[in-house]
């Protein structure tokens, strides 16, 4: 046994995963928030279903996510093929599970962000403008902190479920122990072996505690933003 009662490999995916949930997150918050801004205050031809289109990976069976990311990020698919000559690997690596929980992930993201901008007062923006600040300082200066308990609640919201992703990531970067085997593989791995059940028990109860954790700093966080921005 290692640290906390747990086996390297066990140790292993537990770091994984959260170098993998923590990678997607970032890697998804300006993309999300240029999304959300773009959804919340502009209406243009195309707005429903470029709307449909994000949130598309929360109804298609993730196993469905995992393969198209497959087929398009593999070493011989559509993109893949041509970031592979520049040494640029996806499938099979930890980065591509980054990637696909980064998929997985960015509806939720986006709705938490848009639903938290589209509740500033677009007075207050409209007001910036006629004093003479551009477009990006209105959204730096009144739009961004305003909505930052939402920012903030999609962030971790992208987190949690990149943390828990399961059916895209196989399918796109399989089961590599130390490579792309994160907690829920794991798990699944241990559910497997016989005499696995109280590791794979060790490892829900982790993911079960750092999933609560996440939340209930996301809600002090919100909660002391919240203060901040009403005194």
């Amino acid at each position: 046994m290692d640290r906390f009662g747990l086996t390297p490999d066990e140790w292993t995916a537990v770091m994984l995963s959260l170098r993998v949930a923590a990678v997607a997150t970032l890697a998804s918050l300006v993309p999300g928030l240029a999304m959300a801004w773009l959804l919340a205050r502009k209406r243009f031809p195309g707005h429903a279903l470029l709307d449909g289109l994000i949130h598309l990976p929360l109804i298609m069976p993730p196993v469905v996510t995992g393969y198209l990311l497959l087929v398009t990020f593999g070493r011989k698919g559509t993109l893949g093929a041509w970031l592979y000559e520049i040494g640029i690997v996806f499938s099979f690596r930890w980065t591509g599970a980054a990637l696909a929980c980064a998929v997985m992930g960015f509806p939720l993201m986006v709705r938490a962000m848009r639903l938290s901008i589209e509740a500033v007062d677009a007075k207050l923006e409209q007001a910036a403008s006629t004093l003479g600040a551009s477009p990006l300082v209105v959204f730096l200066v009144v739009t961004l902190p305003l909505s930052l308990p939402g920012i903030l609640a999609g962030s971790v919201l992208a987190f949690a479920k990149a943390m828990g992703e399961f059916g895209a990531t196989i399918t796109f970067v399989s089961n590599i122990p130390g490579e792309t085997q994160t907690l829920p593989s794991a798990i699944y791995t241990l559910t497997q072996v016989p005499g696995g059940e109280p590791a794979a028990m060790r490892l829900t109860l982790i993911s079960i505690g750092l999933s609560m954790i996440a939340l209930l700093l996301s809600e002090l966080l919100a909660r002391r933003l919240g203060r901040r921005l009403a005194e």
